[in-house]
């Protein structure tokens, strides 16, 4: 049984997997995608989620926070400026994992570690899918006087093209008429 054991030690010393789980994170947030074994997946993982957690507030408290485990300086600017705006609508479940297979020599479990793209256009199509119903509840009676309106738009819309067709022909003339005596 795996109770009270917070994390996988990843068979490493602390200082070494410390490391190991800094660059791996790095990886992730400078290529947005990284490909390596499950456990160590898991792992960067747990911590990627939190800091774009604390990217999503731009502050100076959570950038030292985030500073301590990456060094990279532009890496924490990409992560506020770019990484952490793109899921403020977004409750966790930040990064994707893909299972690719077992890695030929010791069968390992690969996986590819990915962040997410955030896709706002979902969530205005449900917005406008509600309204619709609503609208096909009104009576029928209300239905005819729709068509009557729609019509009485339907000639008026009519009525400019043909006066703006009739224009064109006039201002075209005018136009060449003025050409003519420039050229002369």
């Amino acid at each position: 049984m795996k109770h009270r054991i917070g994390f996988n030690r990843l068979s490493r010393k602390t200082s070494h997997r410390k490391a190991l789980l800094r660059n791996m994170v790095t990886s992730l947030f400078e290529h947005e995608r990284i490909t390596t074994t499950k456990a160590k997946a898991l792992e960067t993982r747990r911590i990627a989620e939190k800091m774009i957690t604390r990217a999503k507030a731009d502050s100076v408290h959570n950038r030292r926070m985030i500073a301590r485990r990456i060094w990279d300086k532009g890496i924490v600017n990409k992560l506020f400026t770019v990484i952490g705006p793109r899921f403020v609508n977004r409750n966790g479940g930040y990064t994707r994992i893909l299972k690719i297979g077992n890695r030929q020599g010791d069968a390992a479990e690969m996986v590819i570690l990915e962040l997410l793209t955030e896709e706002a256009a979902p969530a205005k199509e449900k917005k406008t899918k509600k309204a619709a119903p609503a609208k096909k509840a009104a009576p029928k009676a209300d239905a005819k006087e729709q068509a009557v309106e729609e019509k009485a738009v339907e000639e008026t819309a009519e009525a400019p093209v043909e006066a703006a067709a009739s224009v064109e022909p006039e201002e075209k003339a005018d136009s060449a008429a003025e050409e003519k005596p420039d050229d002369a």
